[in-house]
């Protein structure tokens, strides 16, 4: 008995060791291109290539496109700007970091960046890295790390070119080079729902796109003429990107509609939507 337990024993040290090392050989050979399923990732992405992201990765992805196309800076900088948010927060508007960096750049406000409340707010944020990447000649030229560092001085210089290509995507489909190329799952509990929603809703697509005129539709929800399908689609990607954090329900632009029941994009008459107009409608209250 006691020899049978110790080579039961034996055997299954052997089968964990075994398994230890197949593991370790595997992450040897792939590296950095061992993706594993997170259950988190809600939204995805598709412009040329795919990209998974949760709601909170979206939303803050959206207001950084929407940024910088709001001053004006080019698809490019757009590029650098979301490959130096992945690589120094995971697109995720950080408390803390690194000394005193903080939020989705981790910014220093001992670098004279702003004060740690100024640096979270994700467009205040996004604004000080456009603005500084501007100053930097040549960037446009530069390879997306290489610009990226120019503005960061990290102690990792190369580590941003690692995430050009997911930025790529994200770029294409947030600034309008894409049809419903954005789409999330909503949980069944939205965080805002009703007048509320829409009232948000509004105030923050102002901000991050500088639109004058938006309307909204009966405190329902919010609809948006833009001047083309390009800028329809900046919006309409927007929408969805911030549907878990501002209770959007539904999302239609020309022929398509996105919907947080399916958490896709469907075709539906266009007709039904004669102006041209991005309309979305929030969670009605209770």
């Amino acid at each position: 008995m006691w020899v049978r337990t110790r080579a039961t024993v034996a055997g299954g040290v052997v089968l964990i060791l075994v398994a230890v090392i197949a593991i370790w050989l595997v992450v040897r050979q792939v590296g950095d291109n061992l993706t594993l399923p997170l259950v988190a990732r809600k939204c995805t992405v598709q412009a040329d290539g795919r990209v998974a992201l949760d709601a909170d990765q979206m939303a803050n992805a959206a207001t950084i496109a929407a940024i910088g196309a709001k001053r004006g800076m080019p698809e490019r900088a757009v590029v650098v700007a979301l490959a130096t948010a992945y690589q120094e927060s995971g697109l995720r508007n950080l408390a803390d970091g690194d000394r005193d960096s903080v939020g989705l750049f981790q910014q220093r406000p001992s670098q004279g960046w702003g004060t740690p409340t100024q640096i979270r707010d994700p467009r205040y944020a996004a604004n000080r890295f456009y603005a500084a990447l501007k100053k930097v000649r040549g960037w446009e030229e530069m390879r997306v790390t290489d610009a990226a560092q120019r503005v960061q001085r990290s102690a990792f210089p190369e580590a941003y070119q690692k995430w050009a290509d997911d930025s790529e995507v994200l770029s294409r489909a947030l600034l309008g080079d894409a049809s419903g190329a954005v789409a999330c799952s909503v949980g069944r509990t939205p965080v805002m729902h009703g007048a509320a929603a829409a009232a948000q809703l509004t105030r923050n697509l102002v901000l991050d796109w500088g639109l004058k005129g938006t309307d909204p539709t009966d405190q329902t929800g919010l609809a948006v003429t833009p001047g083309d399908q390009r800028d329809g689609w900046r919006y309409a990607h927007w929408l969805v990107s911030h549907a878990q954090d501002h209770g959007v329900k539904r999302v239609r632009f020309g022929d398509l509609e996105w919907t947080a029941r399916d958490g896709s994009w469907g075709r539906v008459d266009g007709r039904q939507n004669p102006a041209g107009q991005v309309v979305a409608e929030v969670f009605n209250e209770g």
